[in-house]
């Protein structure tokens, strides 16, 4: 049965708070949804009263697209289960599951797909989105391991897309968001991985980041697909694992996920341990607890973007860099991360994801706490992606990004691809009801 919500409820705030403090919407209603019928309930009280929808799970849109001003958001947290076939090497995941609740079940015997780097986000969201995680240059995206999905549209049917059934939709979702209706359940096909992974960071003081960049690139741009890694500039937690003289001091780091044979893991780690790191935390771990090592606590104000590179030449690693050096806040991590591997393998139309072929992505990630640093923390961003403009292809990897307009939406998918997601859109929400996303509007109302 539908739980409701409403502004003068003791819960309110608690419930319609996302994991970007920036967002501070207040909807009229939230709808919290156990079952696909919850969510019909929710749709015809939303139509009766003429209020907006917005659809919310792990709440990870840094937009603040699952939630909105005096409409009403449907709210799947409640939706929770994962069903593993171990020996299908197949799972079933409610839409309210976070990606450490899914990773906890599958690891159990020894399993998992391709899932956020951060833990509490949303199972669903960042599946519609594409789904970028350590494990994508050996499995591809999140998306790529999609086999099917339940959802509920916005005239109240329940509808399976799978590779038998309502094919284009189960296509549009790989990628192409929240434009849909509102899924209830996905199902993935899994790989072995771990349980324990070679996994962890190195560290180095920044004033060796013109050394450890373009070292780190070059070892990246050709590694195994076994590796998932980044490059990022930090600033030294105050963490008893990083030396005093680095707390608080900007650093040049390289996090690393290799799902492989542990020796041949560690052969490839000397290339970075060659380079003397101050802090080398890599190390046998559980594939789970390296799935939680960025988390950050909710409550902190975010602004991110991103830009796909073909090549990232030494001016880009000095525009890369030069940035990471002007951080505003110490919060703030500034990645790139390679691309490529199975992800790049998969053919160009099975998804609607343009750009397979890049072999980088550049995000500047802002995180700070005080809203007086909004303008100084978003110009940084900004900044960075003008300088960063004359090295990246003009494609975008959407789920990176915040609400940066139309023409951005459409970089993501590339022009025939959009044309095809606005039928599929015009067919399954021809009103437009699933606005609340980055928005693939139908073609009445184009």
């Amino acid at each position: 049965m539908t739980r409701w919500c409403g502004p003068t409820e003791p819960e309110y705030d608690e419930q319609r708070a996302l994991f970007n403090a920036m967002i501070d919407k207040r909807p009229r209603l939230i709808a919290s949804c156990a079952s696909p019928g919850d969510v019909k309930e929710a749709l015809e009280r939303a139509a009766a009263d003429g209020l907006a929808v917005a659809v919310r799970s792990g709440g990870h849109s840094v937009a603040g697209q699952s939630t909105n001003d005096d409409g009403l958001v449907i709210d799947v947290r409640a939706m929770k289960g994962v069903e593993i076939d171990p020996d299908a090497r197949r799972a079933r995941v409610a839409a309210g599951c976070t990606w450490g609740e899914f990773d906890a079940a599958a690891q159990e015997h020894g399993l998992a797909t391709t899932g956020g780097r951060v833990s509490t986000t949303g199972v669903a969201g960042l599946t519609l989105g594409g789904g970028s995680g350590w494990l994508e240059r050996q499995h591809g995206l999140s998306c790529d391991n999609l086999l099917a999905l339940e959802l509920v549209t916005a005239d109240g049917r329940e509808i399976r897309a799978d590779e038998s059934q309502h094919q284009d939709l189960l296509w549009a979702s790989k990628g192409g968001g929240g434009n849909f209706g509102v899924v209830t359940a996905l199902e993935f096909r899994l790989h072995p991985v771990g349980p324990m992974i070679l996994g962890g960071l190195m560290a180095w003081p920044f004033d060796r980041a013109a050394d450890v960049a373009p070292a780190y690139r070059d070892w990246a741009d050709t590694a195994p697909d076994e590796l998932g890694s980044a490059l990022v500039v930090i600033s030294g937690p105050p963490e008893e694992f990083i030396p005093p003289h680095l707390q608080g001091e900007p650093l040049v780091a390289v996090a690393v996920c290799w799902n492989g044979d542990h020796a041949t893991g560690a052969e490839l780690m000397k290339v970075l341990r060659d380079l003397s790191p101050e802090v080398d935390l890599v190390g046998p771990m559980p594939y789970a607890q390296l799935q939680s090592m960025i988390d950050d606590p909710p409550g902190l104000r975010q602004y991110w973007s991103a830009d796909y590179h073909d090549d990232f030449p030494d001016a880009a690693l000095d525009v890369f860099l030069d940035a990471g050096a002007r951080r505003p806040s110490p919060m703030t991590q500034h990645l790139l991360l390679p691309w490529g591997g199975a992800l790049a393998r998969v053919d160009a139309d099975a998804t609607p994801l343009s750009q397979r072929a890049a072999r980088w992505v550049s995000h500047p990630f802002a995180t700070w706490e005080d809203p007086a640093d909004d303008e100084a923390n978003i110009a940084w961003v900004r900044d960075y992606r003008r300088a960063n403009a004359p090295f990246t292809t003009g494609g975008v990897y959407l789920n990176f990004i915040g609400a940066e307009g139309d023409d951005r939406i459409k970089a993501a998918f590339g022009d025939a691809k959009y044309e095809r997601l606005v039928g599929i859109k015009s067919e399954y929400d021809p009103r437009n009801v699933f606005a609340g996303n980055q928005n693939i509007r139908p073609r009445a109302t184009v």
